[in-house]
C-alpha cells in the first residue's frame, strides 16, 4: 500500500526492538528516511543495519536517552526537520495497567518530553502546517 510517505523524514524513538522497531520498519518500507533512537548502541546499530538492508532507505542510529536534553539535541541534530515523529519512549513498566498507581501514570507522562520539547515542536510546525 502506498501511503504517500516516500521521501519523507522521520524520527522513531525507542526503535531498537519491539513496537518502535516495527514502526521504523513499516515507515522504511514506505520510503521514509529515518533517524532511529534508543539507549543501547549495539542493539540500535543492528536494527539500523537490518532496516537499511531490507528497505534501502537512509537509517541513522542515534544512541541516546531521549528523556534528556542532550539526547533530544542529538536526535534533532540528525533530523532537524522531521515530517514524522514517533515518540515511543518512556512508557509505563510492563504489567497490567489497572495495577499501576498514579505515580506510574505521572512518570509516564513526564518521560514523554518530545511533544513538549520546543526544539522538536519548532521544527515540525504541527500536523496542519505540514500538509
Amino acid at each position: 500500500m502506498d501511503l504517500g510517505l516516500s521521501a519523507k523524514k522521520g524520527i522513531v524513538c525507542a526503535a531498537s526492538k519491539g513496537l518502535g522497531r516495527a514502526v521504523a520498519v513499516a515507515l522504511a518500507r514506505e520510503g521514509v528516511d529515518l533517524v532511529i533512537n534508543a539507549r543501547s548502541q549495539d542493539t540500535l546499530q543492528a536494527a539500523a543495519e537490518s532496516i537499511r538492508a531490507e528497505t534501502g532507505v537512509e537509517v541513522i542510529p542515534i544512541a541516546a536517552d531521549i528523556t534528556t536534553e542532550a539526547g533530544r539535541a542529538a536526535v534533532v541534530a540528525a533530523c532537524p526537520e522531521p515530517d514524522i515523529l514517533i515518540n515511543n519512549a518512556g512508557g509505563p513498566p510492563p504489567g497490567d495497567f489497572r495495577c499501576h498507581d498514579q505515580r506510574v501514570a505521572a512518570g509516564t507522562i513526564r518521560n514523554r518530553p518530545a511533544p513538549r520539547d520546543p526544539s522538536i515542536r519548532s521544527k515540525s510546525g504541527g500536523p496542519f502546517d505540514r500538509r
